[in-house]
C-alpha cells in the first residue's frame, strides 16, 4: 500500500493556513476584540459549513450562552434576562463590529449575582431542613423559569440546597446506622427516650442533619473559592465558545491554558487518574478509562459514571463539581504522581459510592492494537482489539495502527487462525491514513472513503496495493461509541460485503474531521500575549456508496443491545450537528469469496433474538434510561429512602449480568508471553482482558458468526481434495 495520500490532510491545512489566512492583517491593542476578529474570520473562511451571522444565529448564541452561565437558573432574575434581551438579535452585529457590550453587561451582572448568592446560601444553610415535610424537587433545569423576586430566588436556592443535603443526610444516616448495627445497637426509628439514653453512643438525628448541611455548605464554599479564582478572560472564553459551538459540536476555542492541556494530552502521557471525561448538561461523565492507568488498575471507575465530588487526601470534605465547567473540574481530579484523590460517583445504575485512586503517570500504551487466540469447535480464531487509529505524523514509518494490525494478523496466521474478529468498540477514531491502509489488508484494491472539502472537488482515497494480508472470514465489532475513523473502516467493510458488522443499532455518527489552528500564527507583532487555538471542522467523510456517516453512523448487520442502547450518546444527540447528506457513489466490487454471507447474518439474528443474556442486557439498558431520565425527587426523607431502596432492589435482578461466562479460553501470542516474563503489568493487563473476553456475550456471537461463514475458495479446495 502506498502512502501518497498520507499528506492530503496536512497539505490542505498548510495551504489553507499559509495562503487563505495570511491575506489579512490582524492587529488590535484590545486582546478580546482581536480574538473575535481572528475567530470570526477563520470560521467564515475555513469552516466546512460556515454559518451566516444573522438574527437567528444571534438568538441561538444568546440562549446557549446564558444557559452555560446559569444552568440551574439560580443567579439571574427575570429582570436581568429582560435587560439582556435588548441584545438577543444584536450579537451578530456586535461580532461583526467587535463590540463587547453584551459580554460586558452579562459578565458584570453575573459577578454581582454570584456575590449576592454567597450570602443567600449561607443564610439558608444556617437553619435545619425539615425532611418530614412532603414536597418534591424538579431537576428539569431547562424547564425552570427565571425568578421574579428575592423571595422566589431564596425558595429556589432552598429547594436545590435541600436536594443536595438530603443525599448527604442519607449517606450519613446509613453510615451511622451501620455503625450501630455493628455494635448490636437498635436501628431505624428511635423514640425521644431512646435518643436521650443513647446520646453518648450515637449521633442524634439532629446532629446527622446538621453535619449533612455543613457538608453541603463546605462543597459550595469550595466551589465559590474556585469561581473567585476565575478571571475575566476565563469567562470571555465561555462567551467565545458559545459563539463557535453554533457552527457544530466539534468546533471549539482553546484558551492558552486549555491549549497547553490539549498538547499534553496529545503527547501521550500525563499525571492523573487515567480517565477521560465529558460534560453533559451539568454533569461530569466518565467516557473512557485508559488501560493500564490508575483508574484501570483500581478497577472501580466505569464509563458512564458521573463524578459528583472530588476530595484531596489532605481535605476532610470533597468539592462538588456538578455544574462546574469541565476543564475546571479536571483541575481537581488531575494531580501529581503519588497523591490520593477520592471521587464520589453516581454510578450508571443510579447508586452512589466513594472510590479512592492513587494518581500516577498515565501512558497511552493501551491505545495500541492487541491480539489473542481462542479455540472454538476445533477451530482457532483470532481477536484483535484496536482502541485508536494511532499514527506518528512526523514519521509514518514508525509505529502506527495499520502496521501493528498487519503484524498481529501475520502472528495470528502463524498460530493457525481460521477467522478474525476486529473489535472497534469504544474506538473514537484517529488517523484517516491508517484506515485506508487497514482496509487494504483485507481487499485486493479499491476505494475506501471519499473526502469532501468546501469549494474543492471530492477526494477518493483508495488502497492501491493488490496484496491481501487476510482473506479469510472477518467480523467487525462496533458500538455507539465507535466513531469517525472506526465508522469509515466498518462502512467500507460493509459496503464491500467483506465483513459482517455486529454491534449497536448504529455507531456514533461523526462523519467530520477537524483541524487545530494556532491563532498566534495569524497575528503580526503580537503584543497581546498568547491567543490560544481554534479547533474547527474542515471536511466531511462519505462512504464509497455515497452516503455520509454523519448522524446515521454505520448500521450493524446484526444488532445487539448493550447498556448504551437507550441513552442519548451519539452525534445526533449533540447541539448543532452538521446534517446528513450524500454524494455520488464510486465504482467498487463486492467481495466474492463468501457464499453464505446473507444466510450467516440471518442465523446470527435468530440466535440473538433468543439469547437470554442479551434479553437481560436490554432490560437493564431500559432500566438505566429510566433512572437517568428521572427528574422529580421527593424531599421527604422516608419517601426519598424508599425510592432509593426500590432502585437498589431493582438493580439486584441485573447482578447476574456480571456472572455470565462462556466456556471460551483466550491466550496471548508467543511474543507477548515472552514479554510477560519481565513485565508483570503487561501480564495483568492481558489477564484482565482475557477474563473480560470470556464473559463477553458479543465476542461469543462474533465467533459463532466466524464459525458459520463459509468461503467459496475453501469449498472449491475441499472439492478438489475429494477428487484427488
Amino acid at each position: 500500500m502506498k502512502g501518497n495520500y498520507k499528506f492530503l490532510l496536512l497539505a490542505l491545512l498548510i495551504a489553507f493556513a499559509s495562503c487563505s489566512f495570511t491575506n489579512k492583517t490582524f492587529e488590535d491593542p484590545d486582546k478580546d476584540k482581536l480574538l473575535i476578529q481572528l475567530i470570526t474570520y477563520v470560521l467564515d473562511q475555513g469552516h466546512f459549513d460556515p454559518q451566516e451571522l444573522n438574527d437567528d444565529f444571534s438568538a441561538n448564541v444568546f440562549d446557549d450562552y446564558l444557559s452555560q452561565l446559569d444552568p440551574f437558573k439560580r443567579y439571574f432574575y427575570a429582570s436581568d434576562i429582560e435587560e439582556f434581551k435588548a441584545y438577543k438579535n444584536q450579537i451578530d452585529d456586535q461580532l461583526k463590529s467587535y463590540d463587547l457590550s453584551f459580554f460586558n453587561l452579562t459578565h458584570n451582572r453575573l459577578i454581582q449575582r454570584i456575590e449576592e448568592s454567597k450570602k443567600l446560601y449561607a443564610n439558608i444553610l444556617e437553619k435545619p431542613f425539615d425532611f418530614s415535610k412532603d414536597e418534591a424537587y424538579s431537576a428539569e433545569y431547562e424547564k425552570l423559569t427565571y425568578v421574579k423576586s428575592k423571595r422566589e430566588m431564596k425558595e429556589r436556592w432552598r429547594q436545590q440546597l435541600k436536594f443536595s443535603t438530603i443525599a448527604n443526610y442519607d449517606d450519613a444516616l446509613s453510615e451511622r446506622n451501620s455503625d450501630l448495627s455493628a455494635n448490636n445497637l437498635p436501628e431505624s426509628v428511635f423514640s425521644a427516650s431512646d435518643e436521650k439514653s443513647m446520646a453518648k453512643e450515637k449521633k442524634s438525628l439532629k446532629q446527622v442533619e446538621e453535619e449533612a448541611r455543613n457538608e453541603t455548605k463546605q462543597s459550595l464554599d469550595d466551589l465559590y473559592d474556585f469561581i473567585k479564582d476565575r478571571q475575566r478572560k476565563d469567562w470571555f472564553a465561555v462567551y467565545i465558545n458559545a459563539v463557535v459551538e453554533e457552527f457544530d459540536p466539534h468546533t471549539f476555542y482553546f484558551a492558552p491554558e486549555d491549549k497547553d492541556r490539549f498538547d499534553v494530552a496529545m503527547s501521550g502521557n500525563f499525571e492523573g487518574i487515567g480517565a477521560r471525561l465529558q460534560k453533559k448538561r451539568d454533569a461530569i461523565i466518565v467516557n473512557e478509562i485508559i488501560s493500564g492507568g490508575p483508574a484501570w488498575r483500581a478497577n472501580e471507575l466505569e464509563v458512564g459514571d458521573q463524578i459528583v465530588k472530588v476530595k484531596q487526601e489532605d481535605e476532610e470534605e470533597g468539592v462538588a463539581i456538578v455544574g462546574m465547567p469541565l476543564d475546571e473540574a479536571i483541575k481537581f481530579i488531575k494531580g501529581p504522581k503519588g497523591t490520593i484523590v477520592t471521587l464520589t460517583l453516581k454510578k450508571v445504575d443510579g447508586t452512589v459510592e466513594d472510590i479512592t485512586i492513587k494518581r500516577d503517570i498515565v501512558e497511552l500504551e493501551e491505545t495500541y492494537a492487541k491480539s489473542s487466540t481462542v479455540e472454538k469447535d476445533g477451530k482457532t480464531f483470532g481477536v484483535i482489539n484496536l482502541p485508536k487509529f494511532y499514527i506518528n505524523f512526523e514519521d509514518y514509518n514508525k509505529r502506527n495502527a495499520a502496521s501493528d494490525i498487519k503484524q498481529e494478523i501475520v502472528r495470528l496466521k502463524e498460530q493457525g487462525m481460521e477467522g478474525l474478529v476486529l473489535d472497534l468498540r469504544n474506538n473514537g477514531g484517529g488517523s484517516l491514513q491508517t484506515v485506508v491502509d487497514i482496509v487494504g489488508l483485507f481487499i485486493e484494491d479499491g476505494p475506501v472513503v471519499q473526502v469532501k472539502t468546501t469549494g474543492e472537488p471530492k477526494e477518493i482515497l483508495s488502497d492501491k496495493d493488490k496484496s491481501i494480508i487476510w482473506d479469510g472470514p472477518l467480523v467487525i465489532m462496533v458500538n455507539e461509541l465507535s466513531a469517525s475513523a472506526s465508522e469509515i473502516l466498518a462502512a467500507a467493510m460493509q459496503d464491500y460485503k467483506r465483513a459482517i458488522v455486529i454491534g449497536s443499532k448504529q455507531t456514533y455518527g461523526k462523519g467530520t474531521v477537524q483541524n487545530v489552528l494556532d491563532l498566534n500564527r495569524m497575528v503580526r507583532n503580537n503584543s497581546n500575549g498568547d491567543m490560544g487555538a481554534l479547533k474547527f471542522t474542515t471536511q466531511k467523510f462519505y462512504r464509497i456508496n455515497g452516503g455520509s456517516t454523519q448522524l446515521e453512523g454505520v448500521k450493524s448487520d446484526v444488532v445487539v443491545p448493550d447498556r448504551y442502547s437507550y441513552i442519548d450518546i451519539g452525534e445526533k444527540d449533540q447541539e448543532n450537528p452538521l446534517p446528513w447528506d450524500e454524494i455520488d457513489a464510486v465504482d467498487y466490487e463486492f467481495w466474492g469469496n463468501y457464499f453464505d454471507y446473507d444466510s450467516t447474518i440471518e442465523k446470527s439474528k435468530a440466535r440473538m433474538a433468543s439469547n437470554e443474556q442479551l434479553k437481560l442486557i436490554d432490560a437493564n439498558a431500559q432500566w438505566v434510561k429510566k433512572i437517568r431520565d428521572r427528574d422529580i425527587y421527593s424531599l421527604n426523607y422516608n419517601k426519598y429512602k424508599k425510592e432509593m431502596e426500590l432502585n437498589e432492589e431493582e438493580a439486584k435482578r441485573f447482578e447476574k449480568l456480571s456472572q455470565y461466562k462462556t466456556d471460551l479460553t483466550f491466550n496471548s501470542l508467543p511474543y507477548e508471553l515472552n514479554l510477560m516474563e519481565k513485565d508483570s503489568v503487561l501480564k495483568e493487563k492481558r489477564r484482565r482482558w482475557h477474563v473480560s473476553l470470556a464473559k463477553d456475550v458479543y465476542i461469543e456471537e462474533a465467533l459463532n458468526v466466524l464459525n458459520d461463514l463459509k468461503m467459496t475458495y475453501a469449498i472449491k479446495n475441499n472439492v478438489a481434495n475429494v477428487k484427488n
